[in-house]
């Protein structure tokens, strides 16, 4: 077993609970890491043999495209895609945060993080 990750991909997209961050959008960080066999790529050095970390980012720029209300539907719908692009993955971590949310103070940002 291996882990292969993105940290820091950063979004801009029109999600939120509030009417009005879905008008004029947010700035949004991803990270992910996904734990997966990874002996063969290893032995082959062969890209089919592994997670394409460049498909796993078209896969979440796609999902950032989807207006949605809440950080754990974001993060539950990139780790739906991933599983279907590459099923026999064993584990998949989704951190989505959020930055200057508003909640009324100062917060750097918002985070969730989902395992599936």
């Amino acid at each position: 077993m291996g882990t292969i990750a993105l940290e820091g991909l950063e979004f801009f997209a029109y999600h939120g609970a509030f009417a009005e961050e879905q008008k004029i959008g947010n700035r949004y960080q991803i990270d992910i890491k996904i734990t997966t066999d990874l002996t063969e790529p290893a032995e082959t050095d062969k890209l089919k043999d592994t997670v394409n970390y460049g498909d796993i980012y078209q896969i979440i720029s796609d999902v950032m495209k989807i207006k949605a209300k809440l950080l754990e539907y974001i993060a539950q719908t990139i780790i739906s895609s991933v599983r279907e692009r590459y099923p026999t993955i064993e584990n998949i971590e989704v951190a989505v945060s959020k930055f200057n949310p508003p909640i009324g103070g100062v917060c750097a940002r918002a985070k969730v993080t989902l395992i599936g």
